[in-house]
């Protein structure tokens, strides 16, 4: 018997499908000669620290580091059924094939598997780039060889260890820190959170401390023969800052006294046709960049939407992907593609029968290809009437970035014309859209300099010009922008450009993150959820707790090229360059040393005023009782209590690390903790608008009643009146 062993459900469900395999078994479907059966994401968790010794239960200085001398691993609670019926399976197989998710973390789900059953059988790879039949059929004619991935496993191995080694140690050693400093809480560290976290703190501390300054422009109106322009003035380089910006007011001041009513001379009249190819199909970064940009989505709300898209819907190709290319061998189904857009959704009509699958775009790039390619539409017909907006959304933008592809290039007249007056040189540029190209797919703006003027004149090289008028402005730099979880997962993927020690970056290559397609999202969430980081609209603002936690650390810990470096060596091993057993050799030894440290800062009681304090946002007043709230985390998750229990029993749901809405629904006293509201009262939250009678319309209270205000969503007040 063949065994497949997938990664899910739905996945393994829509294998069988086009496999043949339909009986239903515990666990499984089942053919004459094979079995689908599937892992609910990792069945198997590392074992924590005590279940090596129980000693380690206590978090004491003393104990650590805990190094393990052989890793283990133990089936998780709720999944021991599933882990079982697994193994009973893999008895009666004689082969196995794995079909868990075309990643490192997809290898490792199921080859951790299959080494604690310790199958010792034949191993090939279904290596699945979509879900739609079409994809599938073609994965199932061209299955790997075992020995093709099985470095993706060592590469996840070395993942999950070193994290444990970074996250078990310096997790209990800060902890126990900050507990000097006065913090009632677990201060967790990660190899890739902490210095994602450190480079919002960085940037927020830039911020604080940035200091504007003035700079100066000067815009000259110019009459020539066929019209009149205005240029802005390029100050010499003796009047500037590093960003080319004049600081010096006197001069300005005085070429602005001076030019008007002038003679100039045009020293450069230049028009040149420029073409811009059609932005490449998206990665996962650049879709959560561009949805953050756009509509403030968070990157894993778009992961998970993206996910279903990909799971639920078919409609598009594997999401967790870090390549913007295409396969040559793609090109052939360009035309089915399109043809399936026309079908799902009439909008894309026009768009199609504008494209031409005969054309070849940059995209298709067989050298730049990766594990995965970019995320496309499938072959298969999508009903978007079924999707969200949110996954109508994203569907849109991805299907609208491959019709581009089929475009040719936007054509544009660029002009650039200089002026001499008075010694000094004035400039403007101007574009012309001569052949729109991909943008009438795309809809995009060119975005040109605030210079740029579209209506210029015909002017000529040595023409004299008269200076009609002038205008001095005065300006301010501006401080860096907040991060958004968009611009921070940029940030994550691209450290190795940023790096400025020259021996580091010698080292680092160029495409080194920190971080991993499938990761980073979760990774900003994690900040999130331990009141690392908070929200502000679409911005991430470090909170006290955060920044004193990185204030106490080492640059080792915290320094993303450190994580990068170690990102790289898992990519070594994962290319079969690297070693296993090496890794995290060296990662035990980096921990030994950074140990070290942290006892001798213990010791010599530097963190007994970190900065933890009762202006820390994690800190929220109870709407009953105005008591502070506590998050707490339940056999449900996490959700924040008030801290005057039993006398108060308040609860409200965790939102990302911040107290949510209370339920209306569910909830058992009126939100602003004041006396019974009555229908016509002015609302006792807002003020502005008025209370009415509402009736619950879904869920198990359905048609009863409770007291809303007018001003909803505005205001969310409640009061329910039903027992």
């Amino acid at each position: 018997m063949q065994l497949y062993l997938c990664e899910k459900p739905s996945q393994a469900r829509d294998i069988a499908r086009v496999l043949g395999v339909s009986r239903k078994g515990d666990g499984c479907l089942q053919g004459s000669d094979t079995t689908v059966t599937w892992c609910f994401g990792h069945l198997l968790e590392m074992l924590a620290p005590d279940g090596y010794d129980p000693a380690y239960k206590r978090w004491q200085f003393e104990t650590l580091p805990i190094i393990p001398g052989q890793w283990k691993l133990e089936v998780r609670k709720e999944a021991r059924k599933q882990y079982n019926i697994i193994r009973q399976l893999l008895k009666k197989a004689s082969s196995v094939v794995i079909a868990t998710d075309a990643d490192r973390e997809g290898e490792t789900i199921a080859r951790e598997m299959l080494q604690l059953c310790q199958w010792r059988g034949p191993v090939t790879r279904l290596w699945l780039s979509a879900l739609d039949d079409a994809s599938i059929r073609k994965a199932l004619a061209n299955v790997l060889p075992g020995s093709r991935t099985e470095a993706l496993y060592h590469a996840g191995l070395g993942r999950a260890r070193a994290d444990w080694l970074v996250g078990m140690n310096l997790t209990r050693a800060y902890t126990l820190i900050g507990r000097q400093g006065g913090h009632d809480g677990v201060l967790s560290v990660g190899r890739v959170q902490t210095p994602a976290l450190n480079l919002v703190v960085e940037r927020d501390l830039a911020i604080e401390a940035f200091t504007p300054s003035p700079y100066y422009e000067i815009h000259g109106t110019f009459q020539a023969q066929a019209g009149q322009f205005t240029a802005r003035w390029l100050p010499p380089a003796e009047l500037t800052d590093s960003e080319g910006r004049c600081t010096n007011l006197t001069a300005a001041r005085t070429l602005a006294q001076k030019i008007e009513g002038q003679q100039g001379k045009i020293t450069k009249a230049e028009t040149t046709r420029e073409k811009e190819a059609a932005p490449l199909p998206f990665d996962l970064s650049t879709l959560q960049q561009e949805t953050s940009k756009r509509w403030g989505m968070g990157a894993q709300e778009v992961l998970d939407t993206a996910q279903a898209l990909y799971e639920t819907h078919k409609a598009l190709t594997y999401p967790r992907t870090d390549c913007p290319y295409l396969p040559d061998s793609q090109r052939a189904d360009a035309t089915q593609v399109l043809s399936t857009l026309k079908q799902s959704d009439p909008v894309y009509a026009p768009l199609v029968d504008g494209a031409d699958a005969g054309l070849c775009s940059r995209a298709w790039n067989d050298k730049k290809i990766t594990a995965h390619h970019a995320i496309i539409p499938t072959t298969t017909s999508a009903d978007v009437t079924k999707m969200s907006q949110r996954e109508r959304r994203l569907y849109d933008l991805v299907s609208r970035r491959y019709i581009a592809q089929f475009y040719p290039a936007y054509e544009y007249d660029k002009t650039v014309i200089e002026v001499i007056a008075c010694n000094n040189t004035f400039r403007v540029s101007g574009n012309v859209p001569r052949v729109d190209g991909w943008r009438s797919v795309l809809g995009q703006a060119r975005t040109d300099s605030p210079d740029d003027n579209a209506d210029l004149p015909a002017v000529s090289t040595g023409e004299v010009t008269q200076v009609l008028s002038d205008r001095l402005d005065t300006r301010q730099t501006k401080p860096p922008p907040r991060y958004t979880e968009g611009s921070l997962i940029a940030a994550m993927k691209s450290i190795g450009k940023q790096i400025s020690d020259p021996k580091l970056k010698k080292v680092l290559r160029d495409t080194s993150g920190i971080g991993t397609e499938a990761t980073r999202a979760g990774i900003i969430e994690t900040l999130l959820q331990r009141c690392f980081l908070t929200k502000a609209k679409k911005d991430l603002i470090s909170t006290p707790t955060g920044r004193a936690l990185i204030a106490m650390m080492p640059a080792q810990i915290k320094d993303p090229a450190t994580t990068a470096l170690w990102e790289q060596g898992l990519d070594d091993i994962a290319q079969g360059r690297g070693n296993l057993p090496a890794f995290i050799a060296g990662q035990a030894k980096w921990i030994e040393e950074i140990l070290r440290q942290v006892k001798q800062q213990s010791a010599s009681g530097a963190t007994r005023s970190a900065g933890f304090g009762d202006d820390d946002p994690a800190q929220h007043p109870c709407p009953q009782c105005a008591k502070p709230l506590r998050r707490r985390k339940g056999k449900n998750g996490w959700f924040w209590g008030c801290t005057a229990y039993p006398d108060c029993k308040s609860t409200l749901p965790d939102n990302r690390g911040k107290p949510g809405q209370a339920n209306k629904h569910s909830a058992t006293r009126e939100t602003h903790g004041g006396p019974p509201s009555k229908i016509g009262d002015a609302c006792p939250q807002c003020r502005s608008g008025k209370l009415v009678q509402r009736s619950v319309k879904t869920g198990k209270n359905a048609g009863r009643p409770f007291i809303g205000c007018t001003a909803y969503p505005k205001c969310d007040y409640f009061a329910r009146t039903y027992e």
